[in-house]
């Protein structure tokens, strides 16, 4: 089945499960050096299947694809060699992969729309993929803060780890609000209710329009 210019119907559907691959690994593993590690390849992974799925230039591709070597590389010498894999370096280069992956996939789906004038399956994996993706930023944003700041990031939790921390993003971009885990700065209150309003209005716009318009042609709301 293919969506239009020859374009796959589930390719965003890929992006999608290497992304839950991520999110579930990060939730599993334990916190060591190596997960750090791998959890950046599985990131830089992320944003170049992005960009196949997104049809992306080739030069952009073989840009993208050097700077993610390179990135992978220099982690792999921090790993293996002195000292260690420091996590505030790996949460702002997984800050950019995550970062750049929204902007790649909302391109490709914005150029596809204008091209087929329809919304289809293909369209709302790409949509569910960003609205994950927003939750894994804010996740190592308030994992790189914490490492950054000299109080606690949680008033309840002193050494929070990247589970904790995409934990309580989530519930924070869902505003499921469990209660169990509270930011105890302003930088930290400012953060999360920043990640609330995104997450609300992106699910009342972005994802409503996209779900009104399944299927339709040529409508306005979907070009």
């Amino acid at each position: 089945m293919v969506a239009g210019a020859g374009r796959p119907e589930y390719s965003f559907g890929g992006v999608l499960v290497l992304i839950l691959c991520s999110l579930t690994f990060q939730l599993a593993a334990p916190e060591t050096e190596t997960t750090r590690f791998l959890v950046l390849v599985l990131h830089g992974m992320v944003l170049m299947s992005a960009l196949v799925a997104s049809n992306a230039h080739r030069t952009l591709l073989r840009v993208a694809g050097v700077a993610v070597a390179l990135a992978v590389i220099g982690s792999a010498v921090a790993l293996v060699g002195p000292g260690e894999f420091n996590e505030i370096p790996g949460g702002l280069v997984n800050m950019m992969f995550i970062g750049l992956t929204p902007i790649v996939l909302a391109s490709g789906l914005i150029r596809e729309m204008r091209e087929d004038r329809t919304v289809t399956v293909r369209t709302m994996f790409g949509v569910l993929c960003i609205y994950l993706l927003i939750g894994i930023f804010f996740a190592f944003l308030y994992g790189v803060v914490d490492a950054l700041i000299d109080s606690d990031f949680f008033r309840s939790t002193p050494n929070p780890d990247i589970s904790d921390f995409l934990y309580f993003s989530f519930a924070t971009l869902t505003t499921v609000g469990y209660g169990d885990l509270t930011t105890a700065s302003d930088v930290g209150r400012s953060l999360a209710i920043t990640e609330a309003l995104i997450g609300q209005i992106y699910l009342v716009t972005v994802v409503a329009l996209i779900i009104a318009n399944m299927g339709r042609r040529g409508g306005s709301s979907a070009a």
